[in-house]
């Protein structure tokens, strides 16, 4: 009576055991499941997330890094360039703070007007005076302009002569004013003989002294072949233009 019991138990007990095992087993394949896409979300961003386009998102994450990085660099580039020129900059002004002021250029010798005397080139009228703050009507030309020296009248062939020592620098045709000869008198004065006959009486180099002949009164000057026979003569100083008159005795 007692056995059979006994082996009722048993089976009861088997089978009870063969149940915990099952859902033992099935706990197992659960949290397997579970931490198998919990594994897979960690990796592609996100539960039933398409991998191609997990794989698409991270390539555009990279690629932007990579901006990032470049953007970053070009501005650290930009920011030494700017550094640099600056420092240029700094050194250049102070360079020029370092250089010593320049030297004043020096005073002009005295004005040769007051150490030599000028004569007349020629023997005349003035027909037509310097000026060069009121316009004068220039009857070949048509029209009213300013006049840079003397318009001496003389006949044709008269002789012309230095109006102080100096040395011949040049001898020319001018376009205008015919055949030219310009003397240098030193002190930065020079005397300029226009409208001459072609040839002239003196080479560039030649020493003069004053009433030495250069050439005689011609009818070269085409811009001036309205005003009758005469000599243009004119005086720079340092290049401006001066009244010739304030020089002649």
């Amino acid at each position: 009576m007692s056995e059979r019991p006994r082996r009722k138990n048993g089976g009861l007990e088997s089978k009870a055991y063969y149940i915990v095992l099952l859902l033992c087993l099935a706990a197992i394949g659960v949290c397997g499941y579970f931490l198998t896409q919990g594994l897979l979300a960690a990796r592609t961003g996100g539960f039933g997330q398409d991998p191609a386009a997990a794989v698409s998102g991270q390539a555009a994450l990279e690629d932007q890094r990579e901006a990032i990085r470049r953007a970053d660099e070009k501005l650290k580039a930009q920011a030494k360039a700017k550094e640099a020129a600056e420092k240029a900059r700094e050194k250049e002004a102070a360079e020029k703070t370092a250089q010593p002021a320049a030297k004043e250029p020096a005073a002009p010798a005295a004005p040769a007007q007051e150490t030599a005397v000028y004569v007349w080139p020629v023997e005349g009228a003035v027909d037509r005076p310097f000026s060069l703050e009121v316009f004068a009507y220039d009857p070949t030309m048509g029209d009213w302009r300013t006049h840079d020296g003397l318009d001496i009248a003389a006949e044709a062939g008269v002789a012309v002569g230095a109006c102080a020592a100096g040395t011949v620098e040049s001898v020319e045709d001018d376009d205008l004013l015919g055949v030219t000869v310009t003397v240098d008198h030193g002190a930065g004065l020079k005397s300029v003989y226009a409208n001459l006959r072609d040839p002239a009486s003196v080479d560039p180099g030649d020493p003069v002294e004053a009433g030495t002949v250069i050439g005689a009164v011609g009818a070269t000057a085409i811009g001036e072949s309205a005003g009758g026979s005469h000599l243009h003569f004119a005086m720079k100083e340092y290049g401006v233009p001066v009244d010739p008159a304030n020089y002649l005795h």
